[in-house]
């Protein structure tokens, strides 16, 4: 196999594995660098310069320097390493280039969140995950962390459907979702007996084998299947995210169908008003208490208002370098409310928040540049795929609504400190910069 076949088996594996394992595709993350780095040598390959490098490479170096003047430096560069995950951006900008390679790698997100959304829904309804305290998480570590990649992977899919290439398929070519839904049901079935670590690692293992053989296949019936994986994976994932009964997910969907709408990428009317109709269903019926989520009077309500005060007193007291990375957890004691319910809290629940307490103004600026250069290719991007009507630019289209969604859910979650929503906003941050060789956008 050649380092170029390799490159993009590894990208879509890791693409698959994120909703389903962190430490799976970390590992896929890791052996991509090693290509990479091979193909550097080479010289095959060259690293591409993006508008994100300045935002980016500032950052990095500010994360550094808070980290270091944190009253537990050892602590706040242990959390620094997640800065490593920025790697997977310079990967995507080059692997998503060729058209057809964007599409395979799209893809396996998809075939990934199909398989969590569905585990999700199995949780709910099959292994006791049905109330509020206890929501269900997927494959991944918490619900929020779930919730937060379910909502993601939906957008994606519903741009894929509104905008992308038409597609009619055949009963035959369901056939990639029928397998990924059968073994999601022998893991649950697994689970429920207490074999569920040994299940989930084989179905991992699996999902990626799959996701790097699709890619790398030729065949057209395993793009038949690719091609229909949306219209799976809109009502799965749709009903995951009812269910995860997260309101933060919640807004930022509809915040990324908005987006959508806005841009008159929903070429289809009809779709945009079934959507419309679908969520009012949703609220009269009422699956899952929604109406008794609808609410900004309950206690993980006034705890974010006391969170948010707190993080303004970390900022006041330490305003250029912050707090540190990964303090906040540590100094919340301190700086927390009477009036606050809960004594202790990982983190401050929005992401601006979150990064100006750890790394003070000049942290946030930083990061407000690097959203906004994203944002604001992301919009460019999918304009031009407005004008040029259905194709293979949805991704551009799917790329800014699930970065809208990501980055309004985060007003009330910090949703880019979970490492699985913070590599796929990284995936599909690189869409609009992925460019063939003549500049352009395939």
């Amino acid at each position: 196999m050649t380092l170029e076949r390799a490159r993009l088996g590894l990208l879509a594996a890791l693409a698959a594995t994120i909703p389903v394992s962190i430490f799976a595709s970390q590992m896929l993350l890791a052996l991509s660098l090693v290509v990479l780095v091979l193909r550097l040598g080479r010289r095959s390959t060259s690293l591409p310069r993006t508008p994100l490098d300045g935002p980016l490479l500032a950052l990095v170096v500010w994360t550094l320097l808070a980290a270091s003047f944190a009253a537990e430096p050892a602590v706040a560069h242990e959390e620094s390493k997640k800065l490593l995950l920025f790697a997977l951006f310079y990967l995507a900008v080059e692997g998503l280039a060729p058209a057809e390679d964007r599409e395979h790698v799209l893809a396996a997100a998809l075939l990934g969140g199909l398989a969590l959304s569905a585990f999700m829904v199995l949780q709910r309804y099959a292994l006791g995950y049905d109330g509020l305290m206890r929501r269900p998480p997927g494959f991944l570590g918490h619900y929020m962390s779930a919730s937060g990649v379910t909502m993601a992977i939906l957008l994606l899919a519903v741009a894929r459907l509104a905008t992308g290439p038409r597609v009619r398929p055949r009963p035959l070519d369901l056939w990639l979702s029928a397998a990924v839904l059968g073994a999601v049901s022998a893991v649950a079935l697994a689970t429920a007996r207490g074999h569920g670590v040994l299940a989930t690692w084989l179905f991992v293992a699996a999902l990626a084998a799959a996701a790097a053989q699709l890619a790398l296949s030729g065949a057209a019936r395993a793009r038949a299947a690719e091609a229909a994986l949306p219209l799976v994976v809109v009502p799965i994932a749709a009903w995951a995210l009812v269910v995860s009964q997260t309101r933060s997910a919640w807004i930022g969907a509809a915040a990324g169908l908005a987006a959508l709408a806005a841009l008159a990428l929903l070429r289809a009317p009809r779709m945009l008003w079934a959507t419309v109709a679908v969520g009012a269903a949703l609220l009269l019926v009422s699956p899952g208490g929604i109406r008794s989520r609808l609410t900004v009077l309950d206690e993980s309500s006034r705890d974010r208002y006391y969170m948010w005060q707190a993080g303004l007193d970390m900022l006041l007291e330490r305003p250029v370098f912050g707090q540190g990375p990964g303090m906040v957890e540590v100094v919340y004691p301190r700086f927390r409310w009477p009036e606050a319910p809960n004594p202790r809290q990982p983190h401050l629940h929005n992401n601006l928040m979150q990064v100006a307490a750890e790394r003070g103004l000049p942290g946030l600026v930083f990061f407000l540049w690097w959203v906004g250069v994203a944002f604001l290719a992301a919009l460019r991007e999918a304009q031009r795929a407005a004008s040029a009507g259905r194709g293979p630019r949805w991704a551009a289209a799917g790329a800014l609504a699930a970065l809208t969604a990501v980055f309004v859910a985060g007003l009330f979650e910090y949703n880019l400190g979970d490492s699985e929503v913070l590599m796929l906003v990284l995936l599909l941050t690189a869409v609009p910069f992925a460019k063939d060789e003549a500049g352009v956008l395939a």
